[in-house]
């Protein structure tokens, strides 16, 4: 088989980044690849921009909701089965699995939905992510990304991830959800036993890596408990109050929505962050042209975006026979779009491997296209902007202080661990 070197479903494939070289062989020599990895997981691959953009725009062909957005996991998926048949499984966990082999997705989440349910949730909450609404969130925003920095600078040093990277998007979606401060720590623990699912570090046993949706379903009807008789202007409210189709979400739709809000909108941030922090002090010619020129920072947000996006790929499922390229796709096989890959097309990105903070035009797919362009994009450029403008004039001579630890995963591009030392600073805040 040609290409059949590569592995894309062994997650140690991915400790030390994506694999640039694999996904270049395959976008320049079979840009629709069938894959067949070690974990006995077969998709096909699409690696190029054009038809990362074609599958994104045609749910009616390339479906979210049949079989979800994840790749295909053998094992967890004989492990659901046997955990079931033993009577292990709790009953909203039965249910959602039998959802999944029914073809209705893994969840009832906006993530898994096709047009025009897809649209009917993603209004529910769409207008407090607007650019508008974001902008009235920037103060705050910012003073957060100020408190952040200040909480380092004096010791010049930090574990980054943990210490900066991670703070400023859980504190704002926690905000925006009305999630208690003492609430907080638990979001971000269980947050990490999803992402991590494939990594040993972030779960002693499988079934805690499984079934941490269920410790999340159960923060979120204890936060319900806090609005259910006494709305508010926040994201749990509407999630609890207002209708789809005129029906109040069932606690099944809104314990998977409030999971989606959660993770997704703080975790993704958190890596981006991470990953620009990195590159900048992998590249100190790219840091010192921020130092000089900060007008250059949203521009560099974008760059850090296509260079290292957050996930790595999302997963559709064929509704019938199609082609790409030439390529037959048959019903119900999975094909997954390969971000990092499409992000380096040489055909739409000038020199395309070189890191470049004053990249203009810069049309990455970091935040996707079409019906699932990712709902946070305006708050997380908001929060990557702040943070940066913290970071590049007040961690000054920045370098790494000890081994860069990255998450075992082919999902997430993230990092556990990165230590850093700065030249020590005063506090700007009170």
């Amino acid at each position: 088989m040609a290409l059949s070197h590569i592995d894309l479903t062994n997650p140690d494939n991915f400790l030390e980044g994506s694999p640039h070289g694999w996904l270049t062989e395959m976008r320049n020599e079979d840009p629709v690849h069938w894959h067949e990895g070690s974990s006995g997981a077969a998709f096909w691959c699409v690696t190029k921009w054009e038809d990362l953009r074609y599958v994104s725009r045609n749910p009616r062909l390339f479906s979210s909701q049949r079989k979800g957005t994840n790749m295909p996991n053998p094992r967890l998926e004989e492990m659901m089965r046997q955990r079931m048949e033993r009577g292990e499984v709790n009953e909203q966990m039965a249910a959602m699995a039998k959802q999944a082999e029914e073809g209705g997705g893994l969840f009832p989440i906006m993530l898994m939905m096709d047009p025009p349910r897809h649209v009917a949730f993603r209004r529910l909450v769409q207008k407090s992510f607007t650019p508008r609404y974001v902008a009235g969130l920037e103060t705050h925003i910012r003073d957060l990304a100020r408190r952040i920095v200040d909480d380092v600078i004096e010791k010049g040093e930090c574990e980054f991830v943990t210490e900066v990277a991670s703070d400023l998007p859980l504190q704002v979606i926690c905000d925006m959800m009305g999630v208690p401060d003492e609430d907080r720590q638990e979001i971000f623990d269980l947050s990490n036993l999803m992402i991590g699912f494939d990594d040993p570090e972030l779960g002693a046993n499988d079934e805690q890596r499984t079934l941490a949706s269920v410790g999340m379903f159960t923060k979120a009807m204890k936060v319900a408990e806090l609005y259910r008789d006494n709305p508010q202007d926040n994201l749990t409210s509407h999630l609890l109050h207002r209708e789809v189709d005129g029906d109040k979400l069932s606690e099944m739709e809104y314990s998977a929505f409030f999971l989606l809000l959660s993770v997704a909108g703080n975790e993704t941030t958190r890596t981006v962050t991470t990953n620009g922090m990195r590159l900048l002090m992998d590249q100190p010619d790219q840091l010192q042209r921020l130092v000089d020129d900060p007008s250059l920072i949203p521009s560099a947000v974008e760059e850090i975006l296509r260079f290292e996006p957050a996930v790595h790929h999302f997963r559709r499922t064929a509704t019938e026979d199609t082609e790409i390229r030439g390529r037959q796709i048959k019903e119900n096989e999975p094909v997954i779009m390969w971000y990092a890959a499409a992000n380096r097309d040489e055909e739409v990105f000038e020199d395309a491997e070189r890191f470049d903070v004053g990249r203009h035009p810069n049309e990455h797919l970091s935040f996707g296209i079409g019906e699932h362009f990712c709902l946070g994009a305006s708050l997380a450029r908001l929060e990557l902007n702040a943070i940066f403008e913290e970071i590049v004039p007040r961690l000054r001579n920045p370098e790494f202080a000890g081994p860069v630890r990255r998450l075992r995963s082919n999902f997430i591009n993230g990092v556990k661990e990165m230590p850093v030392r700065f030249d020590p600073g005063e506090r700007l805040g009170a």
